[in-house]
Order: structure tokens, then sequence, then C-alpha cells
């Protein structure tokens, strides 16, 4: 992934209220990868209220950080019929990961 691209992942989350929601966003996807809870962002309506709910933030304000967050390339939104599905993309934590463990060795 290109410099650029990861200046726009870090500086998403760089603000605190946007790294718990996507924190939250992980965990949810990652349980219900595994079965733990049952498909908690089957769309961003849901994932949405839960957030606002979770944090306790205006809607208007978890609105800004999901729309930050997809613009950072964090997370993808798509259309499935009249449900909107939100899902944490892969590439973007796989950068992360690959950053990390690349300045871990330097």
């Amino acid at each position: 992934m290109k410099d650029e691209q990861l200046a726009k992942i870090f500086k998403a989350l760089s603000n605190e209220q946007r790294l718990r929601i996507f924190r939250m966003l992980c965990e949810w996807q990652a349980k219900s990868a595994t079965g733990q809870i049952e498909d908690p962002c089957a769309g961003v309506e849901r994932c949405f209220t839960r957030t606002c709910c979770s944090i306790a933030l205006s809607p208007s304000t978890v609105s800004h950080h999901f729309k930050e967050l997809q613009n950072a390339g964090l997370i993808t939104t798509s259309r499935n019929g009249q449900t909107f599905l939100c899902t944490v993309n892969a590439d973007a934590l796989a950068a992360i990961a690959d950053f990390a463990e690349s300045a871990l060795k330097s």
C-alpha cells in the first residue's frame, strides 16, 4: 500500500472516537465470522444505530465518523437490495499490520 493511503488511514484513526468506532466494527465483524454473534452489522443502519448507542454520540457525529472511515478505505458499504452492508476492509487491516511489523523490524 502506498504511503499516501497509509497516511489517510492513520489520519482517520488519529481521532479517538473514530478509533473506538473502527475497533467496535472490527470486533463485531470478527465475532460474526466466528459465529459468536449473529450478523451484528447486517446493514449500515444497524451498525450505525448500535454504534450510536454503544458510545453515546449523536447520529450526525457517528455519520461523520463513518464517512471518514469510508473515505480512508477502512470500511466499505454496499447495497444488497434494500439493505446496506457495512464491512471492515481486510486489505486496510493488513496494511496496518504490515506497517507495524516492518516498523518493529527496523
